[in-house]
């Protein structure tokens, strides 16, 4: 008897020994997680207040968990709240970047962006990766589109020079800044058909400034501008199926004729 009582004595002991090891310190991955997990927290909270705003473009009006996940998205691409929500569609559930704003994302990366020339039935851009001499040039034709089954659609009869420059901008971002769009490799132009406002030199580099500043009202638009008036959609976007099938990324011709980037 005195045997057995001793034996689970020590099974006691040993068991209380178990259960006070130390718990294992987090990992990088789960405090990453869960640093994730309070800024999608906050989001929400944010994008709560926000719902039923103006602020919010009308495809996201009232829906504050896609307010909440747009956020998050553009956060991850550099984006501030408030510019998130000016920046960015939500077409069938897929968030995408307005052509403007992947310019922009792309810049901000240090990698170069300049229209070259942008007519209704031409657009033709180049780029280039920071720190690379070879410049890599895309070109839209209304041909082009043609080819695709585009030109039938309402944008594009209404306004095919933004919409070539929303597809040349989606094509030529992918071909030199890939790793900076996180995901968000369509513009919401080409996946959703409609165009947004801009107003840029048709030969100059584009800047966040040139595509933010406003043509007074009465002023008449010159030779060398384009510019439309902007249409929030009031419904959710349709996916444009003919995007991932008619942009190619690879290869691209250049204006130098150096290597690809």
């Amino acid at each position: 008897m005195t045997n057995e009582i001793a034996t689970r004595d020590d099974q006691t002991v040993a068991t209380q020994q178990t259960n006070t090891l130390p718990a294992p310190a987090p990992t990088e991955g789960a405090n990453a997680l869960m640093a994730w997990a309070q800024e999608a927290d906050l989001a929400y909270q944010m994008a709560q207040k926000l719902a039923a705003t103006s602020f919010v473009p009308a495809t996201l009006r009232g829906k504050p968990g896609d307010i909440a996940a747009a956020i998050l998205a553009g956060s991850e691409l550099g984006l501030k709240p408030m510019a998130t929500l000016k920046s960015i569609d939500v077409i069938q559930g897929t968030p995408a970047l307005r052509a403007h704003a992947m310019r922009a994302v792309v810049q901000k990366q240090g990698h170069e962006i300049e229209l070259v020339e942008s007519t209704p039935e031409r657009c033709v851009m180049r780029g280039r990766r920071k720190g690379s001499d070879s410049w890599q040039t895309v070109e839209w034709t209304t041909a082009r589109a043609n080819q695709l089954g585009l030109l039938n659609k309402p944008e594009w009869k209404k306004q095919p020079q933004n919409m070539l420059v929303a597809r040349a901008t989606g094509e030529l971002s992918r071909l030199i800044a890939s790793d900076a769009l996180h995901g968000m490799a369509y513009v919401a132009e080409e996946l959703g058909g409609i165009a947004h406002a801009e107003v840029a030199p048709a030969k100059a580099p584009l800047s966040v400034a040139a595509l933010t500043v406003p043509t007074p009202p009465d002023a008449p638009a010159a030779a060398s501008e384009y510019a439309v008036t902007r249409d929030d959609q009031t419904t959710d976007g349709e996916w444009d199926t003919d995007a991932a099938e008619g942009s190619t990324d690879w290869p691209a011709t250049t204006l130098t004729g150096g290597a690809v980037a």
